[in-house]
């Protein structure tokens, strides 16, 4: 069958499908180096993993939205005010309360990652023959891929890592539930492997790409969140799984294929050196955002003589800060959206 690569193989292998393959192999043999990265640079563990690849992650969509110019005019109206709503939700959700804010945050991004897996994975059965069965299968598979862990994350002992913060999602210990949704998990799992070896038996049609998306989910979050039960390897492997592939979608999609008289000014970066200039300048969005987070609002890593002064000011700086995040969770449930689904 003719292999759907968004761009071609090896590109696609490398940045979009290799990444939770990479991060598990890491985790399983340099657990020494591991052991010191977290004891010892933690500071640039975070740097590297949160600031420069998930905050950065989240500047990618400007390049398919406010930086293209038909894109911008076609979805102009929404484009403006989404960020807005954003603040002002944020503001409502910070005067009831941080913990009402950030607790509402964490389930959006919980959402906003599981829906990137099922739109990957969307995305590389473009060119197959769909049945309504098959496409049940699919999706009950990725579903199944992000939604157990997550489950036993809610319904599991305390676990050492948080999204943003501490006992932010709503818990039920139950230990016969929790078995039955094991017992289910690996079901349904196995469903999908025999599905997979009955029809390449039937139609000897492999697509490459899709399983590869489809393992590297179920890998990534099974032993970021259920098998280990540690915050760095959690951070690296729910972090690099999600914004490695986001950003090279988008340079692939919108920078290297996209047609030169609709991408406007971003055309000039489809080259050799555009790459490290697209890398670049999502990295020093995401460090002057987080210097700002940090400078207002943290003040964890360094103070500065009268930050305490933004103390008053929370209110307003908290949903102003947060909205590029905000905004790019909630916008990518329309930008991705095609008018004939594949």
């Amino acid at each position: 069958m003719k292999q759907p690569w968004i761009d071609k193989a090896k590109t696609d292998s490398l940045f979009i499908l290799s990444p939770p393959f990479v991060i598990l192999a890491i985790v399983f043999f340099c657990q020494g180096w591991l052991h010191t990265l977290e004891a010892h640079y933690s500071f640039y563990s975070w740097l590297f993993f949160v600031v420069f690849i998930d905050v950065a992650h989240v500047y990618a969509t400007l390049f398919k939205t406010y930086l293209v110019p038909k894109a911008f005019q076609e979805r102009k109206k929404l484009l403006l005010t989404l960020p807005v709503i954003c603040f002002f939700i944020g503001m409502i959700l910070f005067m009831l309360g941080s913990k009402v804010f950030w607790v509402t945050l964490a389930y959006v991004a919980v959402f906003h990652f599981i829906r990137q897996q099922y739109g990957f994975m969307r995305l590389y059965s473009r060119f197959e023959t769909k049945t309504r069965l098959g496409a049940f299968l699919d999706n009950l598979t990725i579903y199944t891929a992000t939604g157990y862990p997550m489950l036993y994350w809610f319904m599991s002992p305390q676990r050492n890592f948080t999204w943003f913060m501490k006992d932010e999602f709503f818990t039920y210990k139950n230990d016969e539930l929790l078995d039955v949704a094991g017992y289910l998990y690996f079901i349904i799992l196995g469903i999908h492997v025999l599905r997979l070896g009955w029809m390449y038996f039937k139609t000897m049609q492999f697509n490459i790409p899709k399983n590869l998306i489809i393992t590297g989910t179920v890998l990534s979050w099974y032993f970021g969140i259920v098998y280990f039960n540690n915050d760095l390897v959690f951070t690296m492997l729910n972090i690099v799984s999600h914004g490695i592939p986001y950003m090279a979608l988008i340079y692939l999609k919108e920078i290297k294929q996209g047609k030169s008289e609709t991408r406007g000014v971003i055309h000039y970066l489809n080259t050799y050196k555009g790459v490290f200039m697209y890398t670049g300048i999502l990295i020093a969005l995401a460090f002057s955002e987080e210097y700002l987070w940090e400078v207002m609002v943290w003040n964890e890593q360094f103070t500065l003589a009268d930050s305490a002064g933004f103390e008053n000011w929370h209110f307003l700086l908290v949903p102003f800060l947060v909205v590029p995040q905000f905004t790019h969770y909630l916008l990518d449930g329309f930008i991705w959206k095609t008018k004939k689904a594949p």
